[in-house]
């Protein structure tokens, strides 16, 4: 068991506060010190320039199903020496009617060196093997899609 911590920090900054005007913009400090601008998505008056929530939780999954990814590989003797992928998340309504994360489309394209090449039968269960492990799969209610390229 691991705890995970970020701090956020907002102020108004004599902007007006109503809903049109009041700044959507914040900082993120993360547990290594790294800071980072975010605000709410350009659709819900942020800042096209910073981070919103929505971005960081497809690039958090993004990252995470890549990370499991890789450990599966190399517990099986695969080497891989390019990983990459374009990941979107749908917002929309979810079965309750409320605005959510509903689908998180995963695109990785993934290039192996060595003798050892896994078929597109084996690189599926690859990368259902490390979406079944993915930490930050296992705690979003979307679907999550892995469409290997």
């Amino acid at each position: 068991m691991s705890e995970h911590t970020a701090a956020l920090h907002w102020s108004r900054n004599d902007h007006a506060f109503t809903y049109d005007t009041y700044s959507r913009d914040h900082t993120l400090t993360f547990e290594n010190g790294q800071s980072s601008l975010a605000s709410s998505a350009p659709d819900f008056v942020g800042n096209p320039e910073a981070l919103n929530p929505e971005t960081l939780l497809v690039g958090a999954l993004a990252s995470c199903h890549m990370l499991t990814f890789l450990a599966v590989c190399a517990k099986r003797g695969y080497v891989v020496e390019h990983y990459q992928d374009q990941a979107s998340g749908l917002l929309d309504k979810n079965a309750a009617g409320k605005m959510a994360i509903t689908r998180i489309t995963l695109r990785p394209k993934v290039t192996f060196s060595g003798e050892k090449q896994p078929d597109a039968t084996e690189l599926a269960k690859l990368h259902d093997r490390a979406h079944a492990n993915c930490f930050i799969a296992n705690s979003v209610q979307a679907n999550v899609l892995v469409e290997p390229q």
